[in-house]
């Protein structure tokens, strides 16, 4: 099957030499997105390794189970449920955040302004409530929150009484077209070059898809996942997603006292950090999407669990 929309994966040999990539060894894709990272990791494994991969996404879904390579194990879920595979049984975990190309560019999704389409904006169209069912129930609080808290926007509260004003009057806008044009009448300073809905629409996908309470869970999983000196690796596109990472590499990465019991022994730390890696100049001019990625890279310390 031919999709007529393209993604170019993001810092693709950086995230491969991140992983440190063993061939006989098992390797997770989180985020499988069309596979750029998937089948560069596939080339590097022997017939005895294995990678499994993880996307909500039907079509993700289906472009995995094309490739047609028994050492690929793909799971129609979102990459939380790391949490449910086996402790210590992988040597590395990828995790490309965020929404893909294909995604973006599709108008059916729902996921951009730049095409009208439906107000959906869910990875997995299969399950969960749409943007326009959220919508069409929520008060003008959480419609800021969400808004404030996942976009950053300061003009949250203008935004939300427009959106309710509209929805209660008229009924909600038609599509993702109209939608930005009532938030970007509300915003009254905006950044170059970034449309004023930008910030709104960003909030309202990480809502829809729980993003970042999912990434949290995920992180924790990939403690227990990962072998000794297994590799993590996670590419970002916003503060949000990063701080997450940030703070949770950072805080795995020290020992830990409890000042309830001064003379016990310190948790162990469970990481070390190897640094982050921003897109070369060259990748941001070829594909403007990694202007904002960065890649954190961490590697598995001790026993395991």
């Amino acid at each position: 099957m031919t999709l007529p929309w393209t993604h170019t994966s993001v810092m693709l040999s950086e995230a491969l030499e991140a992983l440190a990539i063993h061939k006989d060894d098992t390797y997770i894709d989180a985020t499988f997105g069309r596979g750029g990272h998937a089948r560069e990791i596939l080339k590097k494994l022997s017939s005895q390794g294995t990678l499994i991969a993880f996307d909500k996404d039907l079509e993700a879904v289906r472009v995995a189970q094309e490739i047609g390579d028994a050492r690929l194990k793909i799971h129609h879920s979102g990459f939380s449920a790391i949490c449910e595979l086996p402790a210590n049984s992988a040597a590395g975990v990828l995790l490309d955040l965020g929404v893909s190309s294909p995604q973006i560019d599709n108008p059916a999704r729902g996921f951009s302004f730049r095409f009208d389409g439906p107000l959906d904006m869910r990875m997995d169209s299969t399950r969960g409530e749409s943007l326009a069912e959220w919508l069409n129930k929520a008060s003008v609080e959480e419609i800021a929150r969400v808004i404030r808290e996942y976009g950053e926007e300061r003009f949250a509260n203008s935004i939300a009484k427009a959106i309710v004003q509209r929805r209660d009057e008229k009924g909600l806008p038609s599509g993702t077209s109209e939608l930005a044009k009532l938030v970007g009448e509300h915003v009254r300073t905006r950044e170059y070059g970034q449309d004023p809905a930008t910030r709104t629409f960003q909030a309202f996908r990480i809502h829809i898809n729980q993003e970042l309470d999912e990434l949290k869970e995920a992180l924790e999983g990939v403690i227990k996942v990962l072998k000794p000196e297994g590799r993590l690796a996670v590419i970002s596109f916003h503060s949000l997603e990063d701080r997450i990472v940030k703070q949770f590499i950072a805080n795995h990465s020290k020992d830990e006292y409890d000042r309830r019991q001064p003379f016990a022994a310190p948790k162990v730390m469970a990481l070390k950090a190897l640094g982050r890696v921003r897109a070369s100049a060259e990748e941001v001019k070829a594909n403007p999407r990694s202007r904002s990625a960065i890649l954190r890279v961490a590697q598995r310390l001790g026993t395991g669990s």
